[in-house]
């Protein structure tokens, strides 16, 4: 994504579920995308896209992969995994 002038006044449009900006007065050829519309994935329970899931998925695997040789992020995972663990316990008092 562009990034846009702090202070500067701009034009908002919106193609479809792109919206860009541009400043007044400025080329329309000159617009800069600044998001989307976010539409929910029925494939998830959260509405995030599924790729966000697998990526997710993916770099939790690779955190307990590099704990196994480094102290410091096994003990922060250690205190994670227990966290986990009391708030489970906790919900189904």
């Amino acid at each position: 994504m562009g990034s846009l002038k702090p202070n500067a006044t701009y034009i908002y449009e919106r193609n479809g579920d792109e919206i860009y900006a541009r400043e007044i007065g400025a080329d329309p050829s000159t617009r800069q995308i600044i998001g989307w519309d976010h539409k929910p994935d029925t494939r998830t329970n959260d509405g995030r896209p599924l790729i966000e899931h697998i990526r997710e998925s993916k770099m939790w695997g690779e955190i307990h992969r590099e704990a196994k040789t480094n102290p410091a992020l096994q003990k922060a995972l250690d205190r994670v995994i227990m966290i986990y663990k009391l708030s489970k316990d906790k919900l189904r008092e």
